[in-house]
């Protein structure tokens, strides 16, 4: 008999509380698919494909005594080949389970949850698969399955099931847990063992854990590359190869790699390898170049699995576009955007020629060639600027030449800087004068200033800017060390690499100070007014909390936080209650609906150009914001305040499998055409007759922007209408609110 506490164990991935995770840096990280790449759109044009949607489901496919599991399963692929599956899979499933369960036999009706799990997944109903988690699991303990290959399943359908819904730390629960069984089930070389630590990556790269994304993608790569018969000539180890390759770009430049030799502890889940092609990785998390080392071995991955799909003849199968558009992804990092135009152009054709242009493969590569053309021209204007007999910044220092003043010759940005002066003075600090407290304080960046967010360059030197980095302390260690390491502290050396004495205006002094000692809940109350997140069930005050101050709260890079204590009260922020997170969307969807649909048409009719210029940043202001919403706070971080709200919105739409990534460009169209739309050719000698044709023009782009919204919210299972008023999609969404609070619903 089992005992109390490995139940407990087994079931703790869908216990009602909610779980927290400890941080590892900022929050724009990548979101990857099944194996790893992008995850943006479904695999084939055939998107309720059950092999597609299911691979992960493993239950041996056994007949039953009583329970034709066999002709069960039959009929469901009938479902999905006849393209059914969003009318007839459900009901389909929920008989065969009432009938496995009638028959009395345990077995069919576990294999029925395990296709019911997948199916809700594929469709989004993450909510409704809760109870298909919980009944699984408790269902094989019930079966005394625990050392048995279905138990291993059980745990990895669930825990990605977890995954999919957001619930990452119940989802690594579970992963771990499934880590265990298979070392007894499976084979050290079998495919499903790489497709564990493949799942596993995506969970870390959501969580904002590249580093350890890494280590489980190189252990996926060495299980493959074991297990395979011909290493050169396998498509999966392809998919790994452009997988590291895309995910060694997100490192924080001075991350310390030490390659495929580092063991990792932890694995992921099992999958296929079919996945989309790759689209374009986020920058960086400190915003920098990535380090010369990560390129260099970037490289190498990006170009090892183009070498695989030539070798195995694959050079116009759909997946190689993924290994295209990675090696272009790299290709553009390190500086090559006319290679990265090749490539994706290259990328595009296999796209076309295997699923045509009619779909999110197409649109997204098609809108990273773009970026990459951009790239490509600024590229080529610095070259023709660039005047015979005029040094270029790069020309003065390799000559010798240094800039007058006090300015460096260089520039780094301020993330960075403060990670290298806490490595120079901090860290030494604390290891000699307070050895028994090394344990117990965290060091890092966080809070406001554009070097918090990565945003910060040259402009930005002119205040506020120099060496420096925050600690954090609990109470009870502040009490006892806190007055004396500020005075340690402040003295360390003020200048650093070039830079300092920081410049500190009014406002970033005294109580408002931005580096130094803190306690941890002091910290968080100067910017927030919480010492630490409001709990789930008081909507009402997350609802008080703007986003650029959740932005400020959430920013940054944690550089050591050995406690925990930090990480877990800075996820606290970052983890938005789900069904505050619905609000926002349906009040967000409400006011682009207002003012972008209803009132800019008609004030642009009156000729009212100033009502129609606000009623554009209202509505430029609404889509920044649900852009960010929908690809959830957790991964994306919030929108932080203006100044910086498009730089944001920029970097989230570049990041791999980015929801909504083209509606920035279309919201920077919008804003160049507005001085012509609102306010004609006045100015220009046109006597205003120049605003029709801009008028129409800007009208059109925000009704493109909202079918794209309408699309995504069906993506996101969160509609099941096609109406592109966005105003009556707000029912829809809060249909999904669970908890029906007042502040939570439209009025």
């Amino acid at each position: 008999m089992m005992d109390n506490d490995t139940l407990q164990a087994a079931l703790a991935a869908w216990a009602a509380g909610e779980g927290e995770h400890n941080d590892a840096g900022v929050s724009a990280t990548p979101e990857l698919s099944e194996s790893g790449e992008s995850s943006d759109c479904n695999d084939t044009p055939a998107a309720d494909s059950h092999e597609s949607a299911d691979s992960d489901n493993l239950i041996p496919r056994s007949a039953a005594a009583t329970f034709d599991a066999e002709a069960f399963l039959k009929g469901l692929d009938a479902i999905f080949e006849a393209h059914e599956g969003a009318t007839k899979a459900e009901p389909y499933l929920l008989q065969a389970m009432d009938d496995a369960e009638n028959a009395g036999d345990d077995a069919g009706l576990l294999t029925v949850l395990n296709e019911t799990m997948g199916f809700y997944r594929s469709q989004g109903r993450h909510e409704d698969n809760q109870w298909i988690v919980q009944r699984s699991i408790e269902l094989a303990l019930r079966m005394r399955l625990e050392g048995t290959e279905a138990w291993t399943t059980t745990l990895i359908n669930a825990a990605t099931s977890m995954r999919a819904a957001g619930r990452y730390d119940q989802a690594e629960d579970l992963y771990r847990q499934a880590i265990d069984s298979a070392k007894t089930t499976l084979s050290p070389t079998d495919r499903r063992m790489a497709a564990l630590h493949n799942n596993l990556s995506m969970l870390y790269s959501e969580t904002g854990r590249p580093e350890q994304a890494l280590h489980e993608l190189e252990a996926a790569l060495r299980v493959l590359e074991a297990a395979s018969v011909d290493p050169s000539n396998d498509i999966d180890i392809a998919a790994t190869h452009t997988n590291i390759a895309l995910i060694l770009l997100e490192l924080p430049a001075d991350e310390r790699h030490t390659g495929s030799s580092g063991e990792t502890e932890h694995a992921g889940a099992p999958s296929n390898h079919m996945t989309p092609p790759a689209t374009s990785s986020d920058s960086p998390t400190d915003n920098s170049t990535p380090a010369a080392a990560h390129l260099d071995e970037a490289m190498r991955h990006a170009r090892q699995s183009l070498d695989i799909y030539r070798t195995a003849g694959q050079e116009h199968a759909g997946h190689y576009a993924s290994a295209l558009a990675g090696y272009a992804q790299v290709c553009l990092a390190a500086g090559h955007a006319d290679k990265a135009v090749r490539r994706y152009r290259q990328a595009l054709s296999v796209i076309e020629e295997n699923y045509g242009r009619d779909n999110d493969y197409y649109r997204i590569t098609a809108a990273n060639l773009v970026q990459a053309q951009e790239k490509a021209a600024e590229s080529e204007l610095s070259g023709v600027i660039a005047t015979p007999g005029t040094a270029t910044p790069d020309a003065a220092a390799s000559s010798g030449t240094v800039p007058s003043g006090n300015t460096p010759a260089h520039t780094i940005p301020g993330l960075k800087l403060a990670r290298a002066y806490w490595q120079e003075f901090g860290k030494p600090l604390i290891a000699e004068r307070y050895p028994e407290y090394q344990g117990r304080i965290a060091a890092g960046l966080v809070g406001h200033g554009s070097e918090c967010y990565g945003f910060d360059d040259e402009l930005s030197h002119d205040h506020d800017f120099g060496p420096g980095f925050c600690l954090w302390l609990t109470d009870e260690d502040y009490a006892a060390i806190g007055e004396r390491l500020q005075a340690d502290y402040e003295s360390l050396p003020d200048t650093f690499m070039g830079f300092g004495p920081k410049s500190q205006t009014a406002r970033a002094q005294g109580a408002g100070r931005r580096v130094g000692v803190f306690r941890i809940g002091d910290f968080f109350e100067s910017i927030t007014g919480y010492r630490q997140a409001p709990p789930a069930d008081r909507p009402h005050e997350w609802l008080m909390l703007d986003e650029p101050t959740l932005a400020a709260a959430t920013n940054g890079e944690v550089f050591a936080d050995p406690l925990g204590a930090f990480s877990k009260t800075r996820q606290g922020f970052k983890l938005m209650p789900e069904d505050v997170r619905l609000s926002l969307i349906s009040r967000r969807l409400g006011m682009i609906a207002q003012a972008g649909q209803y009132n800019l048409p008609r004030m642009l009719q009156r000729g009212d150009g100033a009502a129609a210029w606000c009623a554009i940043n209202e509505f430029a202001e609404a889509v920044a914001s649900l852009v960010f919403l929908i690809n959830t706070p957790v991964s994306a971080g919030y929108m932080p305040y203006y100044k910086w709200r498009f730089a944001a919105l920029r970097r989230l739409s570049r990041r791999m499998a980015a929801r909504l990534p083209g509606v920035c460009a279309q919201l920077e169209d919008v804003l160049r055409l507005a001085s012509a739309a609102c306010f004609g050719g006045v100015g220009f000698g046109e006597g205003g007759k120049g605003a029709a044709p801009a008028a129409k023009q800007v009208v059109s782009i925000v009704e493109s922007i909202c079918a794209e919204i309408v699309a995504e919210l069906g993506r996101e299972g969160l509609t099941d209408s096609d109406e592109t008023f966005l105003e009556w999609q707000r029912p829809y969404v809060e249909e999904h609110i669970e908890h029906r609070d007042a502040c939570l619903m439209s009025l």
